[in-house]
C-alpha cells in the first residue's frame, strides 16, 4: 500500500491513475477504523480498479477542542488494517498541509447544513463541506463512498457536490451496527463501560417506533415522547429527535413515507447520533 501526505502527491498520483483509465473509489475517514469503514472499503475495492482512504482528523469541524483532542487515533493499527483490506493507497496529510498560513477559504453549504447537527455543532458542516471539497480535489475519486449513520452529512456533502459541479458519484451505504444494534463509530471506544451497555436502547427505541409507524402511528409528538424515555431508565442525555424529509432535511408535520428520524444522545461526555427510516426499510 502506497502511503502519500501531501496534497500534491495525492494529485499526481490520481492523475496518473486517470491518465491510464483507472477508476478511483474514495472512503474518507478520521481514522479508528472500524467494520463500518471496512465495509465502504469492501465495496470500493468491487467497484473500482484502485481504492483511496484517506485518514485525516478535521480540526475545522470540531466545534469542542476537548472532543478534538480526546478522538481516537490509532495510525499505526490504522495502516494494517487498510493493508489486509486490499487498499491501494493511503493519504494522511498533516493540518499543516491541509490548511496552511494564510489559509481562510470555507464553504457555507446552505439550510439543509442549519437544523439538527448545524444547530447543536456551530460551524461543523463548514468544516466538513470544507475538507471534503479539498480531498476530492486531491484524491479526484471517480466514486466516494459514506456511511447513512451521519445521514445529514450524507445529504450535505451530495449538496455540496452537485452545487459545485464536482465531477464524483456520491454513494451512501447502509449503517454497520454491532450485534446488539449499536451503529459502529470511532467515538464507542471512548464510551465507559456501563454506557456501553446502555447506548444499545438508541436503535431499539428507533425500531420501536418503525414498527409502531408501520402499523399506523404518525405523531411524532408521541414519537419523540417515546425515544426522550430513554433518559428515565439509562444515563442517556437527548439532544435532540427530528423527523425529516429524507431528501431535504426539512422538519416534517407527521410522518410519512419519506421521513427519516435523526437523533444525538450524550453518554457522559460521548455524543452518539442514529436514524432510522420510516420507509419501509431501515437505515
Amino acid at each position: 500500500m502506497l502511503v502519500l501526505r501531501t496534497p500534491s502527491d495525492m494529485t499526481a498520483w490520481s492523475t496518473q491513475e486517470a491518465k491510464n483509465g483507472r477508476s478511483i473509489g474514495f472512503v474518507p475517514t478520521m481514522g479508528a477504523l472500524h467494520e463500518g469503514h471496512i465495509a465502504l472499503i469492501s465495496t470500493s475495492v468491487s467497484q473500482n480498479d484502485t481504492t483511496v482512504v484517506s485518514i485525516f482528523v478535521n480540526p475545522l469541524q470540531f466545534n469542542n477542542q476537548n472532543d478534538l483532542q480526546t478522538y481516537p487515533r490509532q495510525l499505526a493499527a490504522d495502516i494494517d488494517l487498510l493493508t489486509s483490506s486490499h487498499v491501494d493507497v493511503l493519504y494522511a496529510p498533516s493540518a499543516e498541509d491541509m490548511y496552511p498560513g494564510g489559509f481562510a477559504t470555507s464553504i457555507d453549504a446552505g439550510d439543509i447544513a442549519q437544523s439538527m447537527e448545524g444547530e447543536h455543532r456551530p460551524g461543523h458542516f463548514n468544516g466538513v463541506a470544507t475538507v471534503v471539497v479539498k480531498l476530492l480535489n486531491s484524491v479526484r475519486p471517480d466514486i466516494a463512498y459514506f456511511g447513512m449513520k451521519d445521514f445529514q452529512q450524507l445529504a450535505v456533502i451530495r449538496h455540496v457536490v452537485l452545487d459545485l459541479n464536482l465531477a464524483c458519484q456520491i454513494v451512501g451505504a447502509p449503517t454497520v451496527r454491532d450485534e446488539d444494534g449499536l451503529a459502529l463509530s470511532s467515538r464507542n471506544k471512548r464510551l465507559l463501560p456501563e454506557h456501553r451497555i446502555q447506548a444499545p436502547i438508541i436503535y431499539k427505541t428507533l425500531c420501536d417506533i418503525a414498527s409502531s409507524f408501520a402499523i399506523g402511528s404518525t405523531d411524532i409528538s408521541s414519537m419523540k415522547s417515546q425515544f426522550v424515555r430513554i433518559e428515565e431508565s439509562t444515563d442517556a442525555t437527548v439532544e435532540y429527535f427530528e423527523v425529516v424529509d429524507s431528501a431535504t432535511l426539512r422538519k416534517k408535520a407527521k410522518a410519512d413515507d419519506a421521513s427519516v428520524i435523526c437523533v444525538s444522545v450524550w453518554f457522559g461526555d460521548v455524543r452518539l447520533i442514529d436514524n432510522i427510516s420510516l420507509a419501509r426499510s431501515i437505515a
